[in-house]
Formats: C-alpha cells, sequence, structure tokens
C-alpha cells in the first residue's frame, strides 16, 4: 500500500471512550441512468439487473439491514418505478403462489418487502454523486448516516458497514471505505491519500482526489462505493460547486472535511477492506459477479462449476466462429 507518513498519525479513539450517536439510516442513491447497459436499462433501471435471482439492489439494501440499518432512502430518478414496486407488496402473485402452495417462494417474495422502512425522494437534476447525497439532508436530519452505492456489493460473509460505523461513532468525524487496486487501476477511481494509525485496517484520510491523472494518484487505495458520514457533510455539499465532469463531487466535500480533523464533524478515517467485492458497474464485471455468486450457491454452484470447467476445456479460440449448441 502506497501512503504518506510525514504527518504526525491519526489514532482511531479507543474502546472505552463514549461513542456516538448510532447510525440507523442508509442513503442509496439510484438515480443513474445506466448508460453503460444500454439498451437493457432504457426502461429497467441497471438496479434492477439481477444477480443470479435477486436484483442487485437487494444486496444492497439487505448489507445495509443485517448492519443495523432500518431506515432505508433511496434518491431516485426517472423510470425507477420497478425498483419501489420490487420492495412493495405484490398481493396478486403473492395470492398466485400461496393458491399453489408454492411457500419457499412466497417466502422470498415476501422478503423483500419486510426488510427496512423505505423511502423515496427525487433527485431531479442529475448533478453528481454529491448532489445525490445532499437530497438526503431532509430525511437524515443531524444524525450520523450511511451511503451504499449500488454498484458495489459487498459479500455478506466479509461484513464491512459495522467496521465502518464502529469508526464512525468513535472518531466523530466521516469514513469512507477503500481497497487497495493496481497503480494502473486508480484511475477510474477516486483516490485517498492517509496516513497509519494504530489500528491495521483504519488510517486518517488528509486528501482525497476524483479519479486521479496517470501517475498523479497519492496511494493505490480506491474510494468504493460505502459511506458513513457525519451530517456536516451536507453543509459542506451546499457550498461545493461541480468538479471533475461538472457534477457535485461527494469526493471534494469529503476533502474538505479531512483538512477539518481535529474540529467537530471534522476528519476523515478509511476502512481497508479485504474482503469480497462484486463490481457490477460495467458489463464485464457484471458478468463476473453473477458467476461468482451462482458458484458459491450450494443448489446452483456444484453443477455451475462443472459446467464452467467443461466449457473451458472445449471453448474454441476467439477467432473461430462458435457453433450452435
Amino acid at each position: 500500500m502506497t501512503q504518506t507518513s510525514s504527518t504526525p498519525l491519526g489514532h482511531v479513539h479507543a474502546p472505552d471512550e463514549v461513542l456516538g450517536p448510532p447510525v440507523v439510516k442508509a442513503v442509496v442513491p439510484v438515480a443513474g441512468l445506466g448508460t453503460r447497459f444500454l439498451p437493457a436499462t432504457k426502461a429497467t433501471p441497471k438496479e434492477m439487473l439481477p444477480v443470479v435471482d435477486k436484483p442487485a439492489i437487494q444486496y444492497v439494501v439487505e448489507e445495509a439491514v443485517a448492519a443495523g440499518l432500518t431506515d432505508v432512502l433511496f434518491v431516485t430518478g426517472r423510470n425507477k418505478n420497478s425498483l419501489e414496486n420490487h420492495f412493495d407488496r405484490m398481493w396478486e402473485l403473492e395470492a398466485a403462489l400461496e393458491t399453489k402452495g408454492d411457500a419457499s417462494r412466497l417466502e422470498r417474495v415476501r422478503a423483500s418487502t419486510a426488510l427496512a422502512d423505505m423511502h423515496y425522494t427525487r433527485q431531479g437534476d442529475p448533478r453528481g454523486l454529491g448532489h445525490a447525497v445532499l437530497c438526503g439532508a431532509p430525511h437524515v436530519g443531524d444524525s450520523p448516516f450511511a451511503v451504499l452505492l449500488g454498484d458495489d456489493l459487498i459479500d455478506e460473509r466479509d461484513p464491512l458497514l459495522p467496521r465502518m460505523i464502529d469508526v464512525q461513532r468513535r472518531t466523530g468525524g466521516s469514513v469512507v471505505a477503500l481497497m487497495e487496486v493496481p497503480a494502473e487501476q486508480i484511475y477510474l477511481y477516486g483516490c485517498a491519500e492517509v496516513v497509519e494509525t494504530d489500528d491495521d485496517d483504519v488510517v486518517r484520510v488528509t486528501a482525497m482526489v476524483e479519479k486521479p491523472d496517470h501517475g498523479t494518484a497519492p496511494s493505490n487505495l480506491a474510494v468504493i462505493g460505502r459511506y458513513v458520514l457525519h451530517p456536516g457533510v451536507f453543509d459542506v455539499l451546499r457550498h461545493t460547486e461541480p468538479g471533475r465532469g461538472g457534477e457535485i463531487q461527494l469526493t471534494d466535500a469529503l476533502q474538505v472535511l479531512a483538512q477539518r480533523a481535529g474540529r467537530p464533524g471534522g476528519g476523515v478515517y478509511g476502512v481497508i477492506f479485504r474482503g469480497r467485492r462484486y463490481d457490477t458497474g460495467d458489463r464485464l464485471d457484471y458478468l463476473k459477479a453473477v458467476v461468482r455468486v451462482a458458484c458459491d450457491r450450494p443448489d446452483l454452484g456444484p453443477p455451475l462449476r462443472a459446467w464452467l470447467t467443461d466449457f473451458v476445456q472445449h471453448m474454441p479460440p476467439l477467432d473461430e466462429p462458435v457453433k450452435p449448441s
């Protein structure tokens, strides 16, 4: 991990200190157009694309609920009605399954409707992630809250949010999720300049940059789609000018908070995630995510792994046409 160590080390507060308020609210921005998946996302929200037999967004909400977040606000846009419908009751379908005696599917259909208290607000103008988070201010109020991006799925066997919430409550600042990536790929992400703390998986963020130019990144620590934020971020976002891409960047607001370390609501920490993460943000990574999740399923994994092994062994070279099966 490349990082800066010329400034004094930050420290996560000792476990016996008084914790801050509990984190119970999550903001999930879902207003994006999903242009990388066109034409599939012309009428279907990209968050509703299935990862095996559940839409990607359900994995995100289940992760939030498992971390104790009982209040979920979706920041939506046009053509997102199917997302709202997914988390609502569908009486006709439930009645049909009940009549057929299909208890297993009935239970799975009902599961998504009772996960948490769901709320929705419209972003309106597509002005970037920072603006989407700011749209959640009236609902969140003055409490710390989590932000979960739908492109990142975190394996339930490697929980990340509980650790981030713990760090936020002990430091009183904001916390971002970081992951080490190859240096040649860091330009694709927001990037953090950091110093170490007493905890191996926690760093103090001293600066952040959104998608740095090649060769200018301060580290190989990429910001991934999980945040636990102090509500003071809203005030900063209200005064944040459009940045890279002409959008209001959450990274720019966190850069300001990072410079306020030691002041109430200031300071930014990073939790370095070394677990399993599935990226559904582009077509190839989405396909990889579906295969990886399916291979880990006890009902699908064994036959799928066997088929994949046989398929790879007998797959023709790319320059040869594939014969119909």
